[in-house]
C-alpha cells in the first residue's frame, strides 16, 4: 500500500498544535529551542528527534568555539556543559606517501588557529542542551523522523508529520501498525544539503601517546591534485581520540571509495602514531554541506526557515560547525517571537535572514 492509501483507510491522524515545530534536535534546533522559550515561556516548542535520545547519532568529534554558546548560556561552564579540554597545540600536515611537513606555526592559516576553543565529543555537547532546553520547558520526542512536510491550502508550511510504524516488508501495515502523527505549527523550523562526505571514528589509544587538546589536519596524500579532501585527528580528554576523512562528491575517479581512502589515511606513519596499541570504539559517516556561507540557500519560506550546518552556515574555512549552528538557530527564534507576538503565522520569517547579514557569522 502507498502511504496515501495507508492514510485513506486508516487515517485521520491525530494531530497536535504547537507554536513552533522544530526537526531535528541538533546544536541548531536547539539552540532555536532554548532560546525561544528564554526569550518567551510561553511559547510552546516542540523538538522531533530521530535517534533514540538527542546526540544518539552525532559521533563526531569537534573543536567547538564557544563564542555563540557564550551568547546562548552565559554560565554554560557552571550548568556542566561537557566542553572540559582546551585545545593546546594546533598541526597542520602535508602528507606524501610516506613523508610529512608539518607547517610552522608562524605559518598557519588564522583560521587553523584555535587558541579558545575545545575538544569535545558532541554527541554530549547536544544530549546537554537537550537537558537544557527541557529544563525550560521545551518537549523533545526522540525515535520519531519528520517523515512528510505538511503545507496548508495555500501551499504554506504548517507542520511534519512522522513515519508509520508497523509497516511490513511488503509494505502492508503488520499487527504492530501505528499511524504517524501530525505536528502543526505556526513556524516550522527544519535542519535539513549535502556536498562532501565525512568519515569519522572514535578511538581509545595508550595512555603514552595520549596528548590532550592537540589538533591535527592534514591535506596530501592519499588525495590525487584534483581531488579536494583532508584529515582531522582530535586528541579529546580519556585517552580519546577522533579522528576523520572528508572527501568532495565531485571527484573524478568512479573507482574511488571514500571509505578505503580513509583507511589508507590512516596507515601513514604521521597518523598511525597517534592509534598504535589503540582500538576502535565507535564509527559513522555523515553527508556535509560544505559550501559555506556564500552557497547559502534561501533560509526563509512561507511558515518556516532553515538553521544548522545543513542548511549552510558550517564554516568549511574554519573546519567548525557547531558555533554557526548555534547561532543561526539564536537568530531564527529572535525573528520567531516578535512574529509571535504580533499574531503572525505562515509567513515568512523576513528578519532571520537580516539578523544574519547583520552578525559576526
Amino acid at each position: 500500500m502507498t502511504s496515501q492509501e495507508i492514510l485513506e483507510q486508516f487515517g485521520p491522524r491525530e494531530a497536535m498544535e504547537y507554536d513552533v515545530v522544530i526537526v531535528g534536535g541538533g546544536p541548531a534546533g536547539l539552540a532555536t529551542a532554548i532560546r525561544l522559550k528564554q526569550l518567551n515561556a510561553d511559547i510552546s516548542v516542540v523538538v522531533l528527534e530521530k535517534g533514540s535520545e538527542p546526540g544518539a547519532h552525532i559521533l563526531s568529534g569537534a573543536v567547538m568555539d564557544p563564542r555563540a554558546l557564550n551568547e546562548l548560556l552565559p554560565n554554560w561552564k557552571e550548568l556542566g556543559a561537557p566542553l572540559n579540554q582546551p585545545v593546546t597545540g594546533d598541526d597542520v600536515l602535508f602528507l606524501s606517501e610516506t613523508g610529512v611537513t608539518r607547517t610552522p606555526d608562524w605559518l598557519v592559516p588564522r583560521n587553523f588557529h584555535n587558541d579558545g576553543c575545545y575538544v569535545a565529543q558532541l554527541g554530549y555537547v547536544v544530549k546537554w542542551l537537550a537537558e537544557q532546553a527541557e529544563g525550560l520547558g521545551v518537549e523533545i520526542f526522540p525515535g520519531f523522523a519528520a517523515a512528510e512536510v505538511l503545507y496548508d491550502d495555500q501551499g504554506r508550511v504548517k507542520g511534519v508529520a512522522t513515519g508509520n510504524m508497523g509497516i511490513g516488508k511488503n509494505g502492508e501495515p503488520t499487527d504492530a501498525f501505528q499511524l504517524g502523527m501530525e505536528l502543526h505549527g505556526k513556524y516550522t523550523i527544519l535542519d535539513p544539503q549535502t556536498y562532501a562526505i565525512g568519515l569519522k571514528e572514535l578511538w581509545e589509544i595508550d595512555p603514552a601517546t595520549a596528548k590532550p587538546g592537540l589538533v591535527v589536519h592534514t591535506a596530501g596524500w592519499p588525495m590525487t591534485d584534483d581531488t579536494f579532501g583532508g584529515g582531522f585527528l582530535y586528541h579529546l580528554a580519556d585517552n580519546k581520540v577522533t579522528l576523520g576523512f572528508v572527501i568532495g562528491l565531485d571527484y573524478k575517479n568512479p573507482w574511488m571509495n571514500p571509505f578505503e581512502e580513509f583507511q589508507r589515511w590512516k596507515t601513514h606513519p604521521s597518523i598511525r602514531a597517534h592509534l598504535d596499541g589503540g582500538k576502535r570504539l565507535s564509527y559513522g559517516a555523515r553527508a556535509i554541506n560544505n559550501g559555506t556561507t556564500q552557497a547559502l540557500p534561501k533560509l526563509v519560506f512561507p511558515g518556516g526557515a532553515l538553521v544548522g550546518c545543513d542548511a549552510g552556515f558550517l564554516n568549511a574555512a574554519r573546519i567548525k560547525g557547531s558555533h554557526a549552528a548555534i547561532k543561526s538557530g539564536m537568530m531564527c527564534a529572535e525573528a520567531i517571537v516578535p512574529a509571535l507576538a504580533a499574531g503572525r503565522s505562515h509567513d515568512e520569517l523576513t528578519a532571520f535572514p537580516e539578523a544574519f547579514g547583520k552578525s559576526w557569522l
